[in-house]
């Protein structure tokens, strides 16, 4: 029994310094695969283990396993942590981002605390604790001007001039306007999930795989709303309303932002970006949202019932408590109505604001 006992401690000793003798580009590489690995998930799809893994697999090896790919898991510290995390904003990787920094942290807290648990063990603890506290981070304020709005949509109409961007994507940044809802949010929208776009209520059905919050969001569409995706539509056999060039498959999740931005390849512009074409100061898919925020307050609307159309949480102004009944049923239909009055509001103001295609919209940017 002594013999059996001594054998096995001995090869738990190997186990244990062969787990521990790990690099960090191979946990970083065992965790994306874990992140990946599909799952079963509350509405019955098998999707990813964790959604997000693309963003986090990016930070993970763009940041942590450059500059600590080689070295091992173990030895790594809180001092190497805080000084690449203090070197991501001073721009030593690229453009200076406090964002980066703490997407960083995140990515290599969640590693090192999955390396830590029991039956991985590559490491006893995890070396992301009590960091220095990074710089606030101020939040975006982007919002288009009318004559901006103007110029933006009578723009993107302009097939010779947007010829290097395809009309389905111009079409999704006008959708982003209208509806309020996220980049990922509209652009999967299939089909199916239109619901009465020739009644009195149409509106689109997001599912929960696409939410931020992971909850189903139930937009209406505004008339304005439904003639743009009429016009996406329009001559294709495409499941997809805002189908890829590429195939009946939705537009990459950075099609939009790609666009707006144009294409740089080493610091050299191949293809010029929609906002420099048409001589706007730079703004991305969110500041839309933002924009049709914006307008909606302007016109009155309380900011709980906007606040509704962006899928945030309400303010306390607006919420009511309520039986769960109550809530799921009563209660829904209410906030549909809210929400339709605010986007039907908000094509009402746009409709005004971009009227005939007025002088300084025609005087685009060469």
């Amino acid at each position: 029994m002594g013999g059996d006992a001594l054998a096995e401690t001995f090869r738990d000793q190997k186990a244990t310094k062969a787990k521990r003798g790990k690099t960090v580009a191979e946990i970083i590489e065992e965790r994306i695969d874990w992140m990946k690995t599909p799952v079963r998930k509350p509405d019955g799809e098998m999707r990813p283990r964790l959604e997000a893994w693309e963003n986090t697999a990016s930070h993970l090896r763009r940041f942590l396993g450059a500059r600590l790919g080689k070295k091992l898991a173990t030895e790594v510290t809180k001092h190497d942590i805080a000084t690449l995390s203090n070197d991501i904003v001073a721009g030593k990787f690229g453009k200076p981002s406090v964002s980066n920094a703490r997407h960083m942290r995140k990515a290599a807290s969640g590693l090192f605390n999955w390396a830590a648990e029991a039956g991985r063990d590559y490491v006893s603890a995890s070396p992301c604790v009590n960091l220095p506290k990074l710089d606030p981070e101020h939040p975006r304020t982007r919002v288009l001007t009318e004559d901006e709005i103007r110029i933006f949509w009578h723009g993107l109409n302009d097939e010779e001039l947007m010829r290097s961007w395809d009309r389905r994507t111009r079409l999704a940044l006008k959708f982003e306007l209208i509806t309020m809802l996220r980049s990922s949010e509209l652009l999967g929208a299939h089909r199916d999930e239109l619901v009465d776009l020739d009644g009195e209520h149409p509106r689109l059905v997001v599912p929960l795989r696409r939410v931020k919050k992971r909850r189903v969001i139930q937009q209406p569409l505004s008339s304005l709303a439904v003639e743009i995706i009429r016009e996406a539509l329009r001559g294709s056999n495409k499941q997809f309303i805002f189908a890829s060039p590429l195939g009946d498959r939705p537009l990459h999740r950075k099609a939009m932002a790609d666009a707006l931005r144009g294409d740089k390849r080493k610091g050299k512009v191949r293809t010029p970006g929609i906002c420099a074409l048409l001589g706007l100061r730079r703004f991305t898919p969110h500041d839309l949202r933002r924009t049709a925020a914006t307008l909606a307050g302007d016109l009155g609307f309380d900011d709980a019932w906007i606040a509704k159309c962006l899928d945030h949480a309400a303010s306390k102004k607006g919420d009511v408590i309520v039986p769960t009944v109550t809530g799921k049923v009563y209660n829904h239909s209410k906030r549909m109505k809210e929400k339709r009055a605010v986007l039907e509001g908000v094509a009402a103001e746009l409709r005004r604001i971009l009227g005939e295609p007025a002088e300084a919209a025609l005087r685009l940017v060469a």
